[in-house]
């Protein structure tokens, strides 16, 4: 099988740069960029300061710990525990906790 450079087309802005990138259709489908597991940079780039994605949701969302806690019915320390770097919630919780902030499961499960 040989592997073949496929050339994109990019369009350009008013301003002269880089705007659009038009690829094939099999090439995206390849990609499968889904909308519902993006991650905003805001939250990767306090997980790369070293929030846990628990928390770096929760801050980039504008949500406190008392409103997240109340949503899943635990107390607010209960969800600090889970926040910190040591909690290791399990995947039922994780999938709480998705739906609680209203994100993929995916989206938190990095």
């Amino acid at each position: 099988m040989m592997n073949t450079h496929t050339e994109y087309q990019t369009i350009k802005g008013e301003d002269g740069q880089p705007a659009f990138v038009v690829i094939p259709y099999q090439d995206f489908l390849k990609i499968n960029l889904r909308a519902d597991a993006l991650i905003p940079h805001e939250v990767v780039s306090a997980m790369v300061d070293g929030a846990t994605a628990i928390k770096a949701w929760r801050e980039f969302l504008g949500l406190t710990q008392a409103e997240i806690s109340s949503r899943l019915g635990v107390s607010q320390a209960a969800l600090a525990q889970m926040e910190s770097p040591e909690g290791k919630p399990r995947k039922a919780t994780l999938r709480k906790l998705a739906e609680a902030l209203g994100i993929s499961l995916e989206q938190l499960d990095v």
